[in-house]
């Protein structure tokens, strides 16, 4: 059987979801919105780049200030000058580690990758 040929650009992707116990969780959303508020200043924002409701990034804030010991994000209100948000230190260094994370894996994991594509159908466009 051949492989299946694989156009430029749709290489296989590696998602990591890190569980750890029932109440916390951390996964390649969560990376995203860290990134996202990195990148933007602003919880609204980086929901908005993520199709996600302002609420439900809130509340995945929160969900991730309360897993952790520190707070991975910090916030202030709007006011005359706007509010916004930032990474704190534990905010960059959870989403540093866990970006070296997938990288390491992909790189581990690319043999046995290939081989699973390999045994793909082949898909027509």
């Amino acid at each position: 059987m051949m492989p299946p040929s694989v156009p430029p650009g749709d290489t296989p992707s590696l998602r990591i979801r890190i569980v750890f116990g029932d109440d916390a969780m951390l996964g390649p959303g969560k990376a995203d919105l860290l990134e996202r508020i990195r990148d933007t200043g602003s919880i609204a924002a980086a929901g908005r780049a993520m199709s996600m409701s302002y609420k439900r990034a809130w509340m995945l804030v929160e969900e991730m200030n309360n897993a952790f010991r520190d707070p991975l994000i910090e916030s202030t209100r709007g006011g005359p000058r706007g509010g916004g948000a930032r990474l704190t230190e534990a905010g960059a260094e959870v989403l540093a580690n866990y970006r070296k994370l997938e990288e390491i894996m992909a790189e581990a994991g690319a043999a046995r990758i290939g081989t699973i594509q390999s045994m793909l159908k082949d898909i027509p466009g």
